[in-house]
C-alpha cells in the first residue's frame, strides 16, 4: 500500500470528499484545461492474469493495467476535429498511438499517481464531442521479440547459470528498462559496401549477475557451485548482486569479441561491488590473453578494500609480471557500493607491446577517484600478439553489472565513466526460486514471455502506478499476513459486497513436472563453414551470417590459432598472410584480426575486422578454408519427471481435486518441483472464499497484493483479512470516483464439521437391488401382465 501525505489522509477520513485528478498527454496537461472540465470520464483496471480460478491463488500471474479516457473539445473546436487520426498533427499528436500518458487522482487536490503508460488507440465519432482513448502501462514497451543467449556451459558443468529472475531481468533490459548500469554500447556498427564502419564503442561482455552468472553478451566459461554463493538485494549496488559465502569465489566468461593486443583500441573494464557485504575485502577482474604457441598472458585489476590498495598487473602466466600500485585510504574507510573501472590501452604505439592502464572509482557517497595513466616499461609486463580469451571474476563481496567495452574514444572522460551508472532504476526483483541449467526456448513478445514465466513460477509481474516494474515470487505466500494495510467496514467504506466460494478453488492433489538435465552431456553438431576463403584487407571488416539450429546451443567466437598450436576441434579460424588455393596459406598471423559474434534476429553473425597493416586470408596452412563454427547440442533428451503434493484431510470433504501444472522446461530439479507442488497444495487444499464487487470509498493508496481487513456487520457478518487481486477505478465528470475491489481471503473458514448431517451417497443404494419373487408376484398378479417383458426386466427394481 502506498504512503500519502497528511492532507490526503485527512481527506480520506473526511465525510466531505472533493475528487481531483490530473492527466498529462505528451508531457503536458491537454490544452491546459483537462483537469478543469475537458476530461469527461476515466477508468483504470488492474488484475492478475492467471491460468487458475482467481479464488485458488492469492495472486499470481502478470498484470497489464489499462486506462480509458473520454475527452471533449474546446469552445471553438470539437474533440474529433482536434484529436481524430486525421486532425492536424499540431493538435492530434498529443493523443496519437504511442504518446505518453500520465494520470493521477485523489481528493481535495492531493493526487497520487494512478497510471503511467502510452496510448494504444483513439477513436472519434463524428457528430459528437468525444474522443475515446485507451492506454497500456509499461507492458507496451515489451513488444519486441523475446530472445535469450543460451550457452551449453550450464548443463556442461551440471550447475545453474540462470534463474527465472535472470530471464525476466534480461527481457526487461531488452525493452529498455534499467535494473542496474546498462551495457555501454550493445549494438555493433553497420558496415558500408567497402566493409568499413567497425569503429564505434562496442560492449563485448555484460553480466548483470541478477539471479544468474549467464551473460547478456558473451557466455559463461567456468560456472561456480551454487552452494558457494547466494543472491542478495539488500546492500546490492543496484537491484541484485551475487554474494559469495566464502572468499575467492571464481567464475569466468568468454567475450563475444576477442579483443586484440597490442592494439590502439582502448578497453574499459567495469564492475560494481559492495565492499561491506561479503566474507572478505578483495575483488579481482582478470583478463586472459591467448598467444597460442607463445603461451598465455594476463592483465589483472585487483582491489583490496581492507588496505585501500589497487594492484594492476600485466604479465605472462607461469612466469613473472609487473604491477602498478595505488592507495586511497577512502577505499578502506568508506564501506558500501563502489563502481570500479580500468581503462586499458593494450599498446601505446603501433607495433608496441606495453599496455597503458588507468584506474577509476566512484564511491557510495559520490566520491571520485582517478588514478594516473601509467605505461609499463619492464619487459615482464609485455603483451605480444594475442586475443582476449576470457574474463575471470574473483570476488569476496557482493558483485553486480560486470562489463567490458572496447574502442573507448579519446573524447571519453572520467565524467563519462562516473555518470553512466547514474540511472533511473525502473525494476524491482525478488529472490530467484527456479535455478536453470539451460534456458528454455521462448517465443512471442518479451511481455508474453514474462507472463509465461510468472505463470509457471507462481510469481507476479506488474508495472506499478509510478511505472516501476515489480517481480515478486511465491515465497510471500508462505506466511499469513500479520496485519492489514487497510480496514474497510460496511458502516462507512463498503457500499456493496458479494462473497462466493467455489469448488474450482480447491486443488488438493497437485503435480509439478520437471526436466532433469543432470545426466546429459553435449556433442558437436554439424559444422558451419562458409564457402571459399575470405580476403580481409587492412582496416576492413567482413560479416558472415550463419543460422542457429533449434536444438543447438550458442558458442563463442572462433578461436584464432597459429601453426605452432593448431586446433583440430571446436570453433576455430586461422589467418594467413598469403593464399594459394589448396596449396598454401602463408604464415599464420595472431593478434591482427578482431573476431566477434553477435545475434541478429534468428541468425548469428561472425565479424572479422583486420586491424593489421597487410591483407590476410581465412585459410589453413595448406590453402583451404579455415573458418569452422562447431555448434554444440545436448547428447540426449532430458528425462521428464513429476513431483506431487496432496492433502488427505481436504480429500475427505471435497474429493480428489487434481491440478497438473505445466512448464516442465522451466523447472529443472526435483527439489524445486516439490516446493512448487507444496505451494500449490497449500493455497488450494481448501476453497478460500472470494469477495467480489466490493464497492468502497475511493482510496488511491490501494495496490494489488495489499492486505485488507473487511468488517461487514450488515450482510455476511464477517471479519476477515483478504488479498487485493483486482482493482477497478472509474470516474465521470461531476460524480464521485468509484472503486471496486476483488479480494481473496487469506485463509478458509476452517475444516467442515458435517457432524449433524447424513450425507447421501453418490449412487442410490436401491439402484442395483433386484426384486424378490414375492415382490414380482404382488406387482403382477395376473399372467397377462407378464406378456411382452423379460425375466431380467421383472427382477430389476425400477
Amino acid at each position: 500500500m502506498r504512503s500519502a501525505d497528511p492532507k490526503l489522509i485527512a481527506a480520506l477520513a473526511s465525510g466531505e470528499r472533493t475528487p481531483s485528478h490530473t492527466t498529462r498527454l505528451g508531457g503536458a496537461v491537454l490544452g491546459g484545461e483537462l483537469a478543469g472540465g475537458r476530461l469527461q470520464s476515466w477508468s483504470v483496471e488492474r488484475s492478475y492474469n492467471t491460468d487458475l480460478p482467481a479464488a485458488m491463488r492469492a495472486f499470481s500471474g502478470s498484470s497489464a493495467a489499462q486506462l480509458e479516457l473520454d475527452i471533449s473539445g474546446t469552445e471553438e473546436d470539437s474533440a474529433p476535429r482536434l484529436y481524430s487520426p486525421w486532425a492536424p498533427r499540431r493538435q492530434g499528436d498529443v493523443v496519437r498511438p504511442g504518446q505518453t500518458v500520465v494520470h493521477a487522482a485523489g481528493l481535495d487536490g492531493r493526487d497520487l499517481p494512478v497510471f503511467r503508460g502510452t496510448v494504444r488507440s483513439r477513436s472519434a465519432a463524428s457528430g459528437g464531442d468525444t474522443v475515446h482513448i485507451t492506454a497500456l502501462d509499461g507492458a507496451e514497451r515489451l513488444r519486441g521479440p523475446a530472445q535469450f543467449n543460451n550457452p551449453y556451459s550450464g548443463f556442461g558443468w551440471k550447475r545453474p547459470i540462470a534463474s527465472e529472475v535472470w530471464c525476466v531481468d534480461e527481457l526487461l533490459r531488452q525493452g529498455g528498462l534499467a535494473s542496474c548500469q546498462p551495457p555501454r554500447a550493445p549494438e555493433a556498427d553497420a558496415l558500408d559496401a567497402n566493409g568499413q564502419g567497425d569503429a564505434s564503442m562496442f560492449t563485448v561482455l555484460y553480466a548483470s549477475l541478477h539471479g544468474g552468472v549467464n551473460s547478456t553478451f558473451g557466455q559463461p566459461e567456468t560456472v561456480p557451485d551454487p552452494n558457494q554463493y547466494t543472491y542478495v538485494r539488500e546492500g546490492a549496488p543496484y537491484t541484485m548482486a551475487l554474494r559469495p559465502k566464502a572468499r575467492q569465489l571464481s567464475m569466468a566468461w568468454v567475450p563475444r569479441s576477442r579483443l586484440l593486443t597490442p592494439s590502439a583500441d582502448r578497453w574499459l573494464v567495469e564492475g560494481h561491488v559492495n565492499s561491506g557485504s561479503g566474507p572478505g575485502d578483495v575483488v579481482e577482474l582478470r583478463l586472459r590473453l591467448d598467444r597460442r604457441g607463445a603461451g598465455w598472458g594476463y592483465l589483472s585489476f585487483k582491489v583490496d578494500f581492507s588496505t585501500g590498495q589497487v594492484f594492476i598487473e600485466s604479465g605472462t602466466e607461469g612466469s613473472t609480471g609487473w604491477y602498478f600500485l595505488w592507495r586511497w585510504d577512502v577505499l578502506a574507510r568508506l564501506k558500501g557500493a563502489w563502481h570500479l573501472g580500468l581503462l586499458v590501452t593494450p599498446a601505446t604505439t603501433a607495433g608496441g607491446t606495453m599496455p597503458t592502464i588507468q584506474p577509476m572509482f566512484v564511491g557510495p557517497d559520490g566520491v571520485r577517484l582517478l588514478g594516473s595513466s601509467n605505461t609499463y616499461v619492464d619487459p615482464s609486463a609485455a603483451q605480444p600478439d594475442a586475443e582476449l580469451s576470457s574474463v575471470q571474476l574473483i570476488t569476496d563481496m557482493a558483485t553486480e553489472a560486470v562489463q567490458i567495452t572496447t574502442r573507448i574514444p579519446a573524447s571519453f572522460t572520467f565524467s563519462d565513466f562516473a555518470t553512466h551508472g547514474v540511472i533511473t532504476r525502473s525494476v524491482e526483483l525478488d529472490d530467484p526460486v527456479l535455478p536453470l541449467l539451460t534456458l528454455p526456448r521462448v517465443s512471442g513478445s518479451q511481455w508474453e514471455a514474462i507472463s509465461e514465466i510468472a505463470r509457471v513460477s507462481m510469481s507476479t509481474a506488474e508495472f506499478d502506478e509510478y511505472g516501476v516494474f515489480r517481480w515478486r515470487n511465491y515465497l510471500r505466500l508462505s506466511k499469513p499476513p500479520a496485519a492489514p494495510d487497510l480496514t474497510v467496514t460496511s458502516l462507512r467504506e463498503i457500499a456493496a459486497l458479494t462473497v462466493s466460494e467455489e469448488m474450482d478453488a480447491c486443488r488438493n492433489y497437485c503435480e509439478q513436472p520437471y526436466q532433469n538435465w543432470m545426466g546429459l552431456g553435449y556433442d558437436y553438431g554439424e559444422d558451419f563453414s562458409p564457402d571459399g576463403v575470405l580476403q580481409i584487407p587492412p582496416g576492413r571488416s567482413v560479416d558472415v551470417p550463419y543460422p542457429v539450429p533449434d536444438e543447438g546451443f550458442e558458442v563463442g567466437p572462433p578461436v584464432p590459432y597459429d601453426d605452432a598450436a593448431p586446433l583440430t576441434g571446436g570453433s576455430r579460424v586461422r589467418f594467413g598472410d598469403a593464399y594459394v588455393k589448396d596449396v598454401s596459406g602463408g604464415v599464420a598471423v595472431k593478434g591482427a584480426v578482431l573476431v566477434s559474434v553477435r545475434r541478429v534476429a534468428t541468425n548469428m553473425v561472425l565479424r572479422f575486422t583486420n586491424r593489421g597493416a597487410k591483407t590476410l586470408w581465412t585459410t589453413t596452412k595448406d590453402g583451404k578454408p579455415s573458418i569452422i563454427v562447431s555448434p554444440l547440442k545436448a547428447n540426449g533428451t532430458p528425462a521428464q519427471y513429476s513431483r506431487a503434493s496432496w492433502n488427505t484431510d481436504s480429500q475427505k470433504y471435497y474429493g480428489l481435486q487434481q491440478y497438473a501444472a505445466t512448464g516442465a522446461e522451466w523447472v529443472q530439479d526435483g527439489a524445486t518441483a516439490q516446493k512448487l507442488a507444496n505451494t500449490l497444495r497449500d493455497v488450494g487444499s481448501f476453497p478460500v472464499p472470494t469477495l467480489s464487487e466490493v464497492e468502497v470509498l475511493y482510496d488511491p493508496r490501494v495496490q494489488l497484493g495489499d492486505v485488507v481487513r473487511v468488517l461487514d456487520s450488515t450482510g455476511a457478518e464477517l471479519d476477515t483479512l483478504a488479498y487485493v487481486i483486482g482493482i477497478r477505478t472509474s470516474a465521470v465528470a461531476g460524480t464521485p470516483v468509484q472503486q471496486t475491489l476483488t479480494l481473496r481471503g487469506t485463509s478458509y473458514n476452517g475444516t467442515p464439521y458435517d457432524l449433524w448431517l447424513a450425507a447421501d451417497p453418490p449412487t442410490d443404494p436401491d439402484a442395483s437391488r433386484l426384486r424378490t419373487y414375492a415382490e414380482i408376484k404382488s406387482a403382477h398378479a395376473a399372467l397377462s401382465e407378464l406378456t411382452g417383458t423379460s425375466y431380467r426386466a421383472l427382477k430389476e427394481y425400477l
